[in-house]
């Protein structure tokens, strides 16, 4: 049963792509509508990661790995290398953990 879940989403995704191939001449959309496709994008990729730092099976993940990722937000909007945005971050989950920060 998983196997075709697995397969009914890839060939879904697979047709998504080819369907925006195929149609990207075909398909003319209201100006107001391709100016907000990008803000969408955004916001459905900040929605994505504020759940993946600020939840864990559905409950809030504790203070440490929101800690982690402000750090690493703050270093990478301060352009530091990428090796020590990822560092800095799990470095400092680690260290909150280690020292009974849920």
């Amino acid at each position: 049963m998983l196997i075709a879940v697995i397969i009914a989403l890839a060939a879904g995704t697979y047709g998504f792509r080819v369907a925006g191939v195929l149609l990207r001449d075909r398909l003319e959309l209201p100006e107001w509508s391709r100016q907000l496709l990008p803000v969408g994008a955004a916001a459905l990729l900040a929605a994505l990661a504020a759940t993946a730092a600020l939840t864990e099976s559905g409950a809030f993940a504790g203070y440490a790995r929101p800690a982690g990722v402000l750090v690493g937000l703050l270093l990478a909007w301060r352009r530091a290398p990428f090796v020590l945005v990822v560092v800095a971050a799990a470095g400092t989950t680690a260290l909150l953990r280690l020292l009974g920060v849920a």
